[in-house]
């Protein structure tokens, strides 16, 4: 991506940022200057898109956006336990906002490693998948848990999830989705113990590409990384990390 494209991407991060604040958490434009040091009405005109803010003024106004509504903010906000370690997060990967700033923040860290095809699973991964993809200018490729008529031959990886679980499911993706060439980014909203995601990593690999990085907007507890331990060399992007609630 050349820096023109890198600096245009960081302004309008800076202006969706910025909307979030005045939109979706009413913060006034008053005490978004105070944050800021900026007139209202540069923040106004900012907000509805007349004028995109400068590189510098950007990153100025992005160092302070992400501690009032930055995506660790909003996950972090939309999180609830349940006595059993459980939460729902239809409020994550339903929320287009979310998505977006997930995507800007891949891009972000991803846009100069070399990324052929972003891998998720069904289904709970294909909303955040299809953004990253998306940001990335990338096509998506889909484990999924069953074979779909009509692929002629596929790859497949069978895991344990969960060591109590006694449960044994199989991913499938098309056979020639993935090239030997291709390098491959994995994309899931939670990671938790990091069975889905070896189990992804194996499947590019049985593919002969590489594996350019994994991406998760979440992780809970500690187990993942003993999963995941063989991929060291891999980069780990995660945007929020929580304890696991039944941890003591």
């Amino acid at each position: 991506m050349s820096t023109h494209a890198e600096d245009l991407k960081l302004r309008l991060m800076t202006i969706d940022l910025l909307r979030t604040a005045k939109y979706r958490r009413n913060i006034t434009y008053r005490e978004l200057g105070a944050k800021t040091g900026l007139p209202v009405t540069v923040l106004s005109r900012y907000a509805k898109g007349h004028v995109l803010p400068n590189t510098a003024r950007s990153k100025q106004l992005l160092r302070i956006l992400t501690k009032l509504v930055g995506l660790d903010v909003e996950l972090r906000s939309r999180i609830k336990f349940d006595d059993n370690g459980y939460f729902d997060n239809t409020e994550i990967i339903g929320d287009y906002n979310i998505l977006q700033q997930a995507a800007n923040h891949a891009l972000a860290n991803f846009a100069g490693k070399r990324v052929t095809k972003v891998l998720t699973t069904a289904t709970d991964g294909i909303p955040l998948g299809t953004m990253v993809a998306n940001a990335l200018g990338v096509n998506l490729i889909i484990a999924k848990p069953d074979k779909k008529i009509g692929v002629k031959g596929f790859l497949e990886e069978t895991y344990i999830l969960g060591r109590d679980s006694g449960i044994a499911p199989t991913l499938y993706i098309p056979k020639e989705a993935i090239k030997k060439r291709d390098s491959v980014l994995i994309v899931d909203d939670m990671i938790k113990t990091g069975e889905t995601q070896e189990a992804l990593v194996n499947l590019t690999k049985k593919a002969k590409a590489e594996v350019s990085g994994i991406f998760a907007l979440l992780t809970i507890g500690e187990e993942w990384k003993k999963r995941l331990k063989n991929t060291q060399d891999t980069p780990i992007e995660v945007v929020t990390h929580l304890k696991n609630p039944t941890d003591h």
